[in-house]
């Protein structure tokens, strides 16, 4: 069990038959009345986000999130398979699991399975990816101006925004939480 005054970024728990997590939370002592809790929380499952408040004293059960590692195999139209890297049992997903970040993901990668009582509800890829750059504009001579960005197509086929110096063939290292090139590798 969980209070409510002990909510912290990331934790999670069992609301009322939903799992939630917490992405933002901030303790409130207005000069009149009791304290509170406001949050911003997010369905796991779902992944509706809404604001509530909470009182300091609500208990809540917490909730095991299952993160698991396992490979991302290949893809068969929209069901993606990855493999246990423990029992080499493979995993089928769906490809609306999957989320944003997976475009930065090729063949033979690491991810983090999650899963709530044996349901996948999503997959965490690396935090950083280094991949080729297959296409991109080369950068003009004189085109110097701070922060300027082409568009760069990747192995994968994720489109983003690159610096002028970098051409065809170059290995970048792309964060895939915001989807930014990080530098070259």
């Amino acid at each position: 069990m969980i209070t409510a005054g002990d909510f912290r970024n990331g934790v999670t728990f069992d609301m009322d038959g939903q799992v939630v997590t917490i992405l933002e939370f901030q303790h409130v002592k207005p000069g009149k009345g009791a304290a509170f809790v406001r949050t911003k929380i997010k369905n796991v499952i779902t992944g509706a986000v809404v604001e509530r408040t909470f009182n300091p004293n609500d208990k809540y059960p917490t909730a095991f999130i299952e993160r698991k590692e396992m490979e991302y195999l290949y893809s068969d139209g929209d069901i993606y398979y990855f493999m246990d890297n423990e029992t080499y049992d493979q995993q089928p997903i769906n490809k609306d699991v999957l989320g944003d970040a997976f475009k930065f993901v090729k063949e033979n990668m690491v991810c983090k399975i999650l899963s709530y009582k044996g349901s996948v509800f999503g997959v965490e890829p690396p935090n950083f990816v280094v991949l080729t750059v297959t296409q991109t504009d080369p950068g003009f001579k004189g085109d110097t101006a701070t922060n300027v960005t082409k568009p760069a197509t990747l192995e994968t086929g994720a489109e983003i925004k690159v610096p002028l110096f970098i051409n065809e063939g170059d290995q970048i290292q792309i964060d895939t939480r915001t989807g930014e090139y990080m530098s070259r590798a």
